[in-house]
């Protein structure tokens, strides 16, 4: 699996984040979904790599062979906004300052958390096999959503500096 990649793990803010990479040219870093890892990832990736990209496939925080921090008591460490900051954290000790990107389920949300949050990094985003997260608030009640696991932080602005 992933014959050809270079396979590491990077320290980002205490947490390392697992990843394989290979390629020449723009950045695309590739997120997996529930319950997967990046070994997702594992036939596309050599095929984008044809295709003359520098393909980055991680494993999210808490997956595969990324660290498994113990949860806070407010979950806020595994908050698909502190999943993007640890991506954004891999690309950039990586040495990518902008990249494409894409998601696949909690991947997709981690992916379109990270694009709100810092969009001049992202070149473009592709997200997939997710409800557009718009259309779950306009249709369901949040509770709902708290319960499926999608929680809230997905619509929220990006915290100012002085949260």
């Amino acid at each position: 699996m992933f014959e050809g990649f270079e396979s590491n793990r990077i320290a980002v803010d205490g947490v390392e984040i697992a990843y394989v990479a290979a390629g020449a040219g723009e950045p695309l870093l590739m997120l997996h979904g529930f319950p997967q890892t990046k070994a997702l990832w594992a036939r596309i990736a050599p095929e984008l790599v044809a295709l003359g990209y520098r393909v980055i496939c991680a494993d999210l925080r808490g997956y595969g062979a990324s660290d498994k921090p113990p949860a806070r008591a407010d979950l806020t460490n595994y908050s698909f906004r502190a999943m993007a900051a640890d991506q954004l954290g891999l690309m950039k000790a990586l040495g990518h300052e902008r990249f494409h990107l894409a998601g696949h389920d909690r991947g997709a949300r981690v992916a379109h958390r990270l694009a709100l949050d810092h969009p001049a990094v992202v070149a473009s985003v592709t997200l997939m096999d997710i409800v557009p997260t718009a259309g779950c608030w306009a249709t369901c009640a949040a509770r709902s959503l708290k319960a499926i696991g999608t929680g809230s932080s997905s619509l929220n602005p990006r915290p100012s500096r002085s949260e």
